[in-house]
Protein backbone atom coordinates (compact mmCIF):
# COMPACT_ATOMS: atom_id res chain seq x y z
CA UNK A 1 0.00 0.00 0.00
CA UNK A 2 1.49 3.10 -0.61
CA UNK A 3 0.87 6.15 1.23
CA UNK A 4 2.09 9.96 1.07
CA UNK A 5 2.53 11.76 4.31
CA UNK A 6 2.02 15.18 3.58
CA UNK A 7 1.77 18.99 4.98
CA UNK A 8 1.52 22.40 3.76
CA UNK A 9 2.11 25.93 4.53
CA UNK A 10 0.47 29.19 3.15
CA UNK A 11 -0.35 32.60 3.40
CA UNK A 12 -3.51 32.60 5.62
CA UNK A 13 -6.18 30.51 6.79
CA UNK A 14 -8.26 30.60 4.18
CA UNK A 15 -8.48 29.96 0.27
CA UNK A 16 -11.71 31.40 -0.37
CA UNK A 17 -10.21 35.01 0.97
CA UNK A 18 -7.38 34.41 -2.07
CA UNK A 19 -5.02 32.88 0.49
CA UNK A 20 -2.39 30.17 -1.45
CA UNK A 21 0.29 27.90 -0.85
CA UNK A 22 3.75 28.40 -0.13
CA UNK A 23 5.14 25.05 0.99
CA UNK A 24 4.45 21.63 0.51
CA UNK A 25 6.36 18.60 1.94
CA UNK A 26 5.50 15.16 1.79
CA UNK A 27 7.00 11.51 2.14
CA UNK A 28 6.27 8.06 0.76
CA UNK A 29 5.91 5.56 3.03
CA UNK A 30 4.59 1.83 1.15
CA UNK A 31 3.24 -1.08 3.03
CA UNK A 32 4.04 1.37 6.38
CA UNK A 33 7.60 1.65 5.35
CA UNK A 34 9.51 5.34 4.87
CA UNK A 35 11.08 4.69 1.27
CA UNK A 36 13.36 7.63 1.22
CA UNK A 37 11.37 9.37 -1.77
CA UNK A 38 10.34 12.81 -0.88
CA UNK A 39 8.80 15.52 -2.55
CA UNK A 40 9.21 19.36 -1.44
CA UNK A 41 8.36 22.85 -2.93
CA UNK A 42 8.38 26.24 -2.04
CA UNK A 43 6.73 27.99 -4.22
CA UNK A 44 5.72 31.92 -5.00
CA UNK A 45 1.97 32.49 -4.11
CA UNK A 46 1.66 35.83 -6.23
CA UNK A 47 0.76 37.60 -3.32
CA UNK A 48 1.90 39.02 0.58
CA UNK A 49 2.03 35.83 3.19
CA UNK A 50 -0.08 37.24 6.92
CA UNK A 51 2.54 38.64 9.26
CA UNK A 52 0.03 35.72 11.73
CA UNK A 53 1.37 33.65 9.08
CA UNK A 54 4.85 34.22 9.10
CA UNK A 55 4.49 34.03 13.28
CA UNK A 56 3.71 30.32 12.58
CA UNK A 57 5.81 29.01 9.79
CA UNK A 58 8.37 31.65 9.71
CA UNK A 59 8.09 31.23 5.90
CA UNK A 60 8.85 35.39 4.84
CA UNK A 61 7.47 37.07 1.41
CA UNK A 62 11.55 37.50 0.42
CA UNK A 63 11.75 33.51 0.94
CA UNK A 64 9.22 32.68 -1.77
CA UNK A 65 9.75 35.88 -4.08
CA UNK A 66 11.93 33.47 -6.65
CA UNK A 67 10.18 30.14 -6.31
CA UNK A 68 8.09 28.93 -8.72
CA UNK A 69 4.50 29.50 -8.99
CA UNK A 70 2.27 26.71 -8.59
CA UNK A 71 1.37 26.26 -12.21
CA UNK A 72 4.82 25.42 -12.81
CA UNK A 73 5.16 22.98 -10.23
CA UNK A 74 1.79 21.11 -10.49
CA UNK A 75 2.24 18.13 -12.41
CA UNK A 76 5.33 17.26 -10.80
CA UNK A 77 3.14 17.74 -7.67
CA UNK A 78 0.28 15.71 -8.96
CA UNK A 79 2.48 12.84 -10.13
CA UNK A 80 4.22 12.20 -6.77
CA UNK A 81 0.64 12.02 -4.90
CA UNK A 82 -1.69 10.42 -7.43
CA UNK A 83 -2.79 7.41 -6.69
CA UNK A 84 -1.67 6.90 -2.54
CA UNK A 85 -3.39 7.50 0.36
CA UNK A 86 -2.33 10.78 1.63
CA UNK A 87 -2.37 11.07 5.59
CA UNK A 88 -2.46 14.26 6.81
CA UNK A 89 -2.98 15.73 10.06
CA UNK A 90 -6.24 18.00 9.56
CA UNK A 91 -6.83 17.04 5.88
CA UNK A 92 -9.56 20.11 5.13
CA UNK A 93 -7.20 22.13 5.45
CA UNK A 94 -4.80 20.95 3.20
CA UNK A 95 -6.68 19.21 0.70
CA UNK A 96 -8.73 22.70 0.30
CA UNK A 97 -5.79 24.65 -0.24
CA UNK A 98 -4.69 21.88 -3.14
CA UNK A 99 -7.77 21.61 -4.74
CA UNK A 100 -8.07 25.85 -4.92
CA UNK A 101 -4.62 26.03 -6.00
CA UNK A 102 -5.66 22.97 -8.71
CA UNK A 103 -9.00 24.89 -9.53
CA UNK A 104 -6.78 28.41 -10.62
CA UNK A 105 -4.94 26.83 -13.56
CA UNK A 106 -7.01 24.01 -14.52
CA UNK A 107 -9.18 26.48 -16.86
CA UNK A 108 -7.61 25.72 -20.27
CA UNK A 109 -5.75 22.96 -19.63
CA UNK A 110 -5.94 19.72 -21.59
CA UNK A 111 -5.42 17.25 -18.28
CA UNK A 112 -7.19 19.20 -15.94
CA UNK A 113 -5.85 17.90 -12.07
CA UNK A 114 -7.42 17.07 -9.00
CA UNK A 115 -10.01 17.06 -7.27
CA UNK A 116 -8.00 15.42 -4.46
CA UNK A 117 -10.47 12.81 -3.30
CA UNK A 118 -11.16 11.72 -6.53
CA UNK A 119 -7.90 10.29 -6.72
CA UNK A 120 -6.44 9.24 -3.75
CA UNK A 121 -7.75 8.08 -0.35
CA UNK A 122 -7.25 10.46 2.54
CA UNK A 123 -6.67 9.20 5.97
CA UNK A 124 -7.30 12.53 8.40
CA UNK A 125 -5.00 11.88 11.44
CA UNK A 126 -6.21 14.65 13.33
CA UNK A 127 -10.14 12.95 12.92
CA UNK A 128 -7.93 9.44 13.94
CA UNK A 129 -6.25 11.10 16.99
CA UNK A 130 -9.77 13.16 18.41
CA UNK A 131 -11.43 9.29 18.15
CA UNK A 132 -8.60 7.67 19.55
CA UNK A 133 -7.76 10.37 22.58
CA UNK A 134 -11.43 12.60 22.71
CA UNK A 135 -10.95 15.70 24.98
CA UNK A 136 -7.20 15.87 24.52
CA UNK A 137 -5.15 18.22 22.74
CA UNK A 138 -4.40 16.38 19.54
CA UNK A 139 -1.83 18.99 17.88
CA UNK A 140 0.80 17.61 16.13
CA UNK A 141 3.04 18.49 19.45
CA UNK A 142 0.79 17.04 21.86
CA UNK A 143 0.84 13.66 19.77
CA UNK A 144 4.79 13.54 19.70
CA UNK A 145 4.84 14.36 23.58
CA UNK A 146 2.01 11.25 23.55
CA UNK A 147 3.78 9.03 21.76
CA UNK A 148 7.27 10.06 22.93
CA UNK A 149 8.59 11.09 19.26
CA UNK A 150 11.20 13.33 19.35
CA UNK A 151 10.20 16.86 17.78
CA UNK A 152 12.56 19.09 19.67
CA UNK A 153 14.41 20.34 16.36
CA UNK A 154 10.59 21.32 15.52
CA UNK A 155 10.98 24.97 16.49
CA UNK A 156 8.44 26.60 13.71
CA UNK A 157 6.20 24.88 11.32
CA UNK A 158 7.92 23.11 8.25
CA UNK A 159 5.87 21.23 5.95
CA UNK A 160 8.59 18.43 5.29
CA UNK A 161 9.51 18.26 8.69
CA UNK A 162 6.42 18.18 9.64
CA UNK A 163 5.50 15.55 7.39
CA UNK A 164 7.76 13.53 8.69
CA UNK A 165 7.12 13.73 12.35
CA UNK A 166 3.67 13.09 11.06
CA UNK A 167 5.00 9.68 9.75
CA UNK A 168 6.45 8.51 12.92
CA UNK A 169 3.07 9.42 14.88
CA UNK A 170 0.96 7.54 12.34
CA UNK A 171 2.62 4.96 12.50
CA UNK A 172 2.44 5.02 16.32
CA UNK A 173 -0.99 5.99 16.42
CA UNK A 174 -1.68 2.73 14.24
CA UNK A 175 0.64 0.08 16.44
CA UNK A 176 4.22 0.86 15.00
CA UNK A 177 5.78 -0.02 12.14
CA UNK A 178 5.13 -3.58 10.99
CA UNK A 179 7.65 -4.55 7.82
CA UNK A 180 10.55 -5.81 10.33
CA UNK A 181 12.09 -7.72 7.26
CA UNK A 182 10.53 -10.84 7.71
CA UNK A 183 8.35 -13.49 5.14
CA UNK A 184 4.77 -11.99 4.36
CA UNK A 185 2.93 -15.48 4.63
CA UNK A 186 -0.51 -13.86 4.53
CA UNK A 187 -2.54 -11.00 3.73
CA UNK A 188 -5.82 -9.26 4.95
CA UNK A 189 -7.59 -6.16 4.83
CA UNK A 190 -5.82 -3.14 6.78
CA UNK A 191 -7.75 -1.37 9.25
CA UNK A 192 -7.77 1.61 6.52
CA UNK A 193 -8.60 -0.72 3.51
CA UNK A 194 -5.37 -1.61 2.53
CA UNK A 195 -3.56 -4.52 2.33
CA UNK A 196 -0.85 -5.76 5.22
CA UNK A 197 0.69 -8.33 5.43
CA UNK A 198 0.70 -10.37 8.51
CA UNK A 199 4.13 -11.59 9.13
CA UNK A 200 6.01 -14.28 10.70
CA UNK A 201 9.18 -16.33 10.80
CA UNK A 202 9.05 -19.08 8.70
CA UNK A 203 8.83 -22.43 9.09
CA UNK A 204 11.78 -23.55 7.54
CA UNK A 205 14.23 -21.64 9.28
CA UNK A 206 17.14 -22.53 10.50
CA UNK A 207 16.67 -24.18 14.18
CA UNK A 208 18.50 -22.30 17.03
CA UNK A 209 22.12 -23.32 17.73
CA UNK A 210 22.06 -24.85 21.09
CA UNK A 211 25.59 -24.47 23.15
CA UNK A 212 27.11 -27.89 24.06
CA UNK A 213 28.47 -28.22 28.02
CA UNK A 214 32.01 -27.61 28.82
CA UNK A 215 34.71 -30.60 30.30
CA UNK A 216 34.28 -27.93 33.64
CA UNK A 217 30.48 -28.37 33.29
CA UNK A 218 30.53 -31.63 32.52
CA UNK A 219 32.54 -32.41 35.56
CA UNK A 220 30.46 -30.13 37.96
CA UNK A 221 27.68 -32.15 36.68
CA UNK A 222 29.17 -35.18 37.67
CA UNK A 223 29.78 -33.90 40.69
CA UNK A 224 26.27 -33.31 41.31
CA UNK A 225 24.91 -36.28 40.72
CA UNK A 226 26.85 -38.24 42.64
CA UNK A 227 26.20 -35.96 45.79
CA UNK A 228 22.00 -37.05 44.96
CA UNK A 229 22.87 -40.62 44.51
CA UNK A 230 24.39 -40.30 48.05
CA UNK A 231 20.76 -38.73 49.25
CA UNK A 232 18.41 -40.54 47.42
CA UNK A 233 17.89 -43.90 45.95
CA UNK A 234 18.17 -43.06 42.00
CA UNK A 235 19.92 -40.24 40.30
CA UNK A 236 17.41 -39.68 36.73
CA UNK A 237 20.44 -37.96 35.34
CA UNK A 238 22.23 -42.11 34.98
CA UNK A 239 19.19 -42.96 32.88
CA UNK A 240 21.24 -40.54 30.27
CA UNK A 241 24.36 -41.47 28.82
CA UNK A 242 26.62 -38.79 28.35
CA UNK A 243 26.53 -38.64 24.87
CA UNK A 244 22.84 -37.42 24.93
CA UNK A 245 23.49 -35.06 28.16
CA UNK A 246 25.87 -33.09 25.16
CA UNK A 247 22.96 -33.32 22.23
CA UNK A 248 19.87 -31.81 24.56
CA UNK A 249 19.19 -29.32 21.79
CA UNK A 250 16.33 -26.46 21.80
CA UNK A 251 13.56 -28.94 21.89
CA UNK A 252 14.04 -30.38 25.67
CA UNK A 253 14.12 -26.08 26.60
CA UNK A 254 10.97 -24.87 27.77
CA UNK A 255 9.29 -21.33 26.95
CA UNK A 256 11.64 -19.36 28.66
CA UNK A 257 14.79 -20.80 27.26
CA UNK A 258 15.45 -23.19 30.77
CA UNK A 259 15.68 -27.00 31.00
CA UNK A 260 12.38 -28.97 31.78
CA UNK A 261 12.11 -30.67 35.12
CA UNK A 262 12.43 -33.90 33.08
CA UNK A 263 15.79 -32.87 30.91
Amino acid sequence: MRQIILDTETTGIDPKEGHRLIEIGAVEMINRRLTGRTYHQYVNPERLIDAEAIGVHGITDERVANEPVFAEIADAFWDFIKGAQLVIHNAPFDVGFIDHEFGLINPGRANPLGPVADHCAILDTLKLAREKHPGQRNNLDALCKRYDIDNGHRVLHGALLDAEILGDVYLAMTGGQTALGLDVIEEGDGEEGGIVGVRRLRADRPRLVTPGLSALELERHSAWCEEIRGKADECLFDRLSIDALVSLDSASLDSRGNRGDDA
